[in-house]
């Protein structure tokens, strides 16, 4: 490596891939209910870092209120997203149903904890605008440069 680069922590490294992806994931319980208190998140949290090991991510942040959990992920790129979401809120109904019992059947409602929905936003990066810009100002090549032939069709 050049003396001059400076290894950045965020960006990883794969056999063909060169990657740096992360998305905000927002996850409530089914109807919005107030079940969460700092026990239950704590240990939530725990499980979903298990999860993502499994999946080769990294939770990178983690933070909740009695309604909803907030997490910072950061994926391989052959994690399809909705698999890594589907098992995150899959193992962690099934633990924290084992574990807090009574909190977790009060609201459990027809037998699902989590609500089916859930918020993902990628992040991370140049903001959109300075990547448009940058794509913009790729130099083409024009007619007759040297080197390369056009060919008519």
């Amino acid at each position: 490596m050049s003396p001059r680069w400076e290894p950045d922590p965020d960006v990883r490294r794969g056999r063909s891939v060169v990657y740096t992806l992360h998305a905000h994931l927002v996850f409530t319980p089914k109807y919005r209910r107030g079940v969460f208190d700092e026990a239950m998140l704590t240990r939530c949290e725990e499980i979903m870092r298990e999860v993502c090991a499994d999946f080769g991510a990294q939770l990178r942040e983690f933070n909740g209120g009695t309604d909803h959990v907030h997490l910072l992920v950061h994926y391989p790129p052959k994690v399809a997203l909705s698999r890594l979401v589907g098992s995150l809120k899959g193992v962690s109904a099934r633990r924290l149903g084992q574990e807090f019992t009574g909190r977790i059947n009060r609201a459990r409602v027809h037998g699902h904890f989590w609500s089916p929905s859930y918020f993902v936003g990628s992040c991370g990066g140049a903001p959109l605008s300075i990547v448009r810009e940058y794509i913009e100002n790729q130099k083409r090549p024009g007619p007759g440069v040297p080197g390369i032939e056009r060919r008519s069709t």
